[in-house]
């Protein structure tokens, strides 16, 4: 199989990631709130580092379960802060607790509205994009 330049050989982490993951459709809300989340603590940072805590990320965000995470209180706020195993940066882990927040929002916007997400391509561009190889 022929791999993106940034999917170090060397690294399981990010052969499976781009093998598995990378470019492909998803369609379940715990997944995308997942990929939402991970990418935001990301920034500044390597890929590679948030792949190695990600395991520890589900444990700590409570597997992304919305309604959970979207609850979460300033006391939770601080047991993140002392965990080891993820990004500790006050402002990264208030920012996803407040997408959750705005998604759960626009969900029920769009329940009210009945908005399709799953409706045809937009144009000739594609809906997924692939690596240059």
């Amino acid at each position: 199989m022929m791999r993106c330049r940034w999917a170090d050989p060397r690294s399981d982490l990010y052969v499976a990631y781009h093998d598995h993951e990378w470019g492909q459709p998803e369609h379940d809300d715990r997944k995308l709130f997942e990929m939402l989340i991970l990418e935001g603590f990301q920034a500044g940072l390597s890929w590679l580092t948030i792949l190695n805590k990600r395991e520890a990320f589900r444990t700590a965000f409570d597997y992304f379960e919305p309604v959970v995470v979207a609850q979460y209180g300033p006391e939770k706020v601080e047991a993140l802060m002392e965990d080891t195993g993820i990004v500790r940066n006050r402002r990264k882990i208030l920012a996803a607790i407040q997408r959750r927040r705005a998604s759960a929002r626009r969900r029920r916007a769009n329940r009210r509205r009945r908005f399709s997400r799953n409706g045809p391509p937009i144009g000739n561009r594609p809906l997924y994009r692939r690596c240059r190889v």
